[in-house]
């Protein structure tokens, strides 16, 4: 090449380098507009999933147990609750305003048990006890598909930038954010017990009455990562757990196939079990389980190696509810009332220190 060639080329590289010097900006805007939608994607459905955009369409499975027939007047959770002292409202109310409240003695006794009763089996199912964090940052709720979509229901704390967990699915689903796992390790599964926040937006005049809809509430949560082609068995395992919670705790119940409209930006696949509320004459759900497949995995990196030499692929994330301590509480209070006032409780949680009957 002679001088004339190379002074030729060299001149078109600072023109080429100037540039793109000139278009990155324009790259960095490109990149974002990507993100955003990205972000706004749901989940692809399961091809199982029911069709239909409400949950007037969801489907349902079976109905377990038989509902309670009183031959006198029963009385919601909230009248029994003010009647023996267990529930304050007006209390919490002026402490902290609306949707909070005081549990007091027997409640709080049988919640303890509860969740002890739920831990101890979910244990026994491989699912390893976790206290997680409840305050986390702005990229493990974009992660589990929570935000944007579900901005609303969340607390901040702007001083912090920190967020209040709504469920310890989001702590759970971070704990092997960034992370490469070998297939030997798998399935890794967890059970989080935490208290947790929700401003229910958009929920006004829903279930304001009691305990059954509330901001902050303890849940016991199950979490599991699994390899792809285990995902379809692992989420018909916690639906297993679920039912025999339910079954248990001697609540009737039933197991409800959500459709497609109905699920959410992160469920690809997702089964509520709703359990029998008699001052309602409905059902109404305590716990759900869904299968996200490899949608968080994928925002938030968490990728395995399917054999030495491998690339990484994402892992499939799944959860599912092991007790919501507020709601079951509303169901077994209403389930279990007998007419001189007291509630009879199931024999399974008396090993966990609950009484046969409260008050005792």
């Amino acid at each position: 090449m002679n001088e004339p060639e190379f002074a030729e080329l060299r001149e078109k590289s600072s023109g080429l380098k100037s540039e793109l010097k000139e278009l990155e900006p324009q790259l960095v805007d490109l990149d974002e507009a990507r993100d955003r939608i990205l972000v706004s994607l749901p989940n692809l459905p399961d091809p199982e999933a029911p069709d239909g955009e409400t949950e007037e369409d969801n489907v349902t499975l079976r109905e377990v147990g038989e509902q309670p027939r009183f031959d006198f007047e029963p009385l919601d959770h909230l009248d029994l609750g003010q009647r023996h002292g267990w529930i304050e409202m007006e209390a919490a109310a002026e402490t902290s305003g609306s949707r909070f409240a005081y549990l007091l003695g027997d409640l709080v006794m049988l919640e303890l048990a509860l969740i002890r009763f739920a831990v101890e089996l979910i244990r026994a199912e491989g699912f390893e006890p976790t206290v997680p964090p409840v305050l986390v940052r702005e990229r493990a709720l974009f992660g589990t598909g929570v935000f944007p979509d579900d901005r609303e229901m969340i607390y901040e704390v702007p001083k912090d930038e920190l967020f209040l967990v709504g469920t310890s699915e989001v702590s759970l689903a971070s704990l092997h954010a960034d992370e490469i796992m070998e297939a030997a390790e798998l399935p890794k599964r967890y059970g989080g017990i935490s208290t947790c926040f929700r401003r229910e937006a958009g929920a006004a005049g829903r279930d304001t009455r009691g305990i059954f809809r509330v901001h902050q509430f303890d849940k016991v949560e199950m979490f599991s990562f699994v390899e792809p082609d285990a995902s379809r068995e692992e989420h018909e395992r916690i639906l297993s757990i679920q039912e025999r919670i339910l079954t248990a705790l001697e609540i009737p119940y039933r197991v409800v196939d959500i459709a497609v409209g109905d699920l959410g930006a992160p469920a690809a696949r997702k089964f509520d079990c709703e359990a029998w509320i008699p001052s309602q004459q409905r059902y109404r759900e305590v716990t759900s389980c869904s299968s996200t497949t490899d949608y968080q995995a994928r925002r938030l990196s968490s990728r395995y190696r399917a054999a030495q030499g491998e690339p990484p692929e994402p892992v499939h994330t799944l959860n599912g509810t092991a007790v919501a301590v507020g709601r079951t509480l509303v169901a077994l209070l209403e389930n279990g009332q007998r007419e001189n006032g007291t509630v009879d409780l199931p024999s399974t949680l008396q090993e966990f220190g609950a009484p046969e009957r409260i008050p005792t």
